[in-house]
This record gives structure tokens, sequence and C-alpha cells, in this order.
């Protein structure tokens, strides 16, 4: 299994510790007045989310983690079970509602994702960073509320909640960044 030096670590690198997979979000480098030179890291566990603060001494080394980045079709959801395909190999994947995450929220029937599997095995989804979603339900406009940002819940086709402009209809599509879950603009059909 590849492995990385101290001098290769750096923002972004998937590594594995005691055989679970993490991802480094920081790395800074220390140099003390005397001895050895330090890498103090920030890791975040790829299936539980939780972070891990790690230093390391110069010529250390960690274990590359086995981390592949598919492209899948979100097929359907049933119950807290989410299935999905992957586009070139087309073998399929059961996803429960712990690993989905809050991607949920914008997973639409058709839809291309990013996945992240270890060994083979799906652990977390990624949906585009912008999706055109229908508005199920939202109440009408106050008629002469019309002061700026004047905002309202919405419900979406695929369940989820979420703030609109006081504009927005019933029935409209509207683009949704799912990197912040914030409303971007109406779009027409």
């Amino acid at each position: 299994m590849p492995s990385y030096n101290t001098s290769d670590f750096r923002k972004g690198l998937k590594v594995q510790i005691d055989g679970d997979p993490y991802l480094m979000i920081e790395c800074n480098f220390v140099k003390p007045g005397k001895g050895q030179a330090l890498y103090k890291c920030k890791l975040r566990h790829l299936i539980r989310n939780t972070v891990l603060d790690r230093t390391y001494k110069s010529g250390d080394s960690l274990d590359a983690a086995d981390i592949t980045e598919i492209q899948a079709q979100f097929l359907y959801r049933q119950g807290d079970t989410f299935f999905f395909m992957d586009n070139e190999s087309y073998e399929q994947y059961e996803l429960g509602m712990d690993t989905v995450d809050d991607a949920w929220k914008y997973l639409k029937e058709g839809m291309n994702c990013s996945m992240l599997l270890f060994n083979n095995n799906p652990i977390g989804i990624t949906p585009p960073n912008h999706v055109v979603l229908r508005i199920e339900y939202c109440e009408p406009a106050v008629r002469g509320n019309t002061a700026t940002n004047v905002t309202k819940p919405a419900k979406l086709e695929t369940g989820a909640e979420l703030i609109v402009p006081n504009f927005v209809e019933s029935g409209e599509m509207i683009k949704i960044d799912t990197r912040t879950g914030e409303y971007i603009e109406r779009v027409k059909e």
C-alpha cells in the first residue's frame, strides 16, 4: 500500500489511520527552536465525521487510504434507503440515511452525483453544487409586504424545506446551492 511521508502532507490528502479513512483538513508546519520539525494536522474521519488532532515528527509517514470517487446516478428512495448506480460499471449501491446525510434534500431521480468509495464500499455522496427543484408548496405572498429581504418557508419536491424570497410561488422551479442550502434564483421551465 502506498504511503505519504511528512513532506507530502497537505490539505485534502486522504490517509488511513488504524484502518479508517481520514481527510487531512489542516496541516501546519512548526519548526521549534531546537529539535525536529513538527507537522500539526487536523484529520476528519470520512465515515463518522469526527475530527482528530495529531502531531507528526519529520520523517513519519501515513498509509494512503483506498478511496475512489465515482460518478453515480440516483435511482430512487425507498424509506430511509437510497439506491444509486455507478455510471460506468452499472453496479448498484444502497446507502442508508446516515451515509447520505443532508444530501437527501437535493436528490432528484436520475440526478448524477459524486460518490466516495472506501475499499469499494460507499461512504459518502455529494450532489452537484447547484440543483433545480420544483416548489411543492409555499404560502402566497402578502400584498403590500414588499420590504427588502422578506422570506418564507417553502416545501420542495424532495420533501425538504427551504427559506425562499417572498415573491416565489408554488409550482415554480428554483436553483439551490447544495453546499450552503440557500436559494439562488428562479428558473424558467
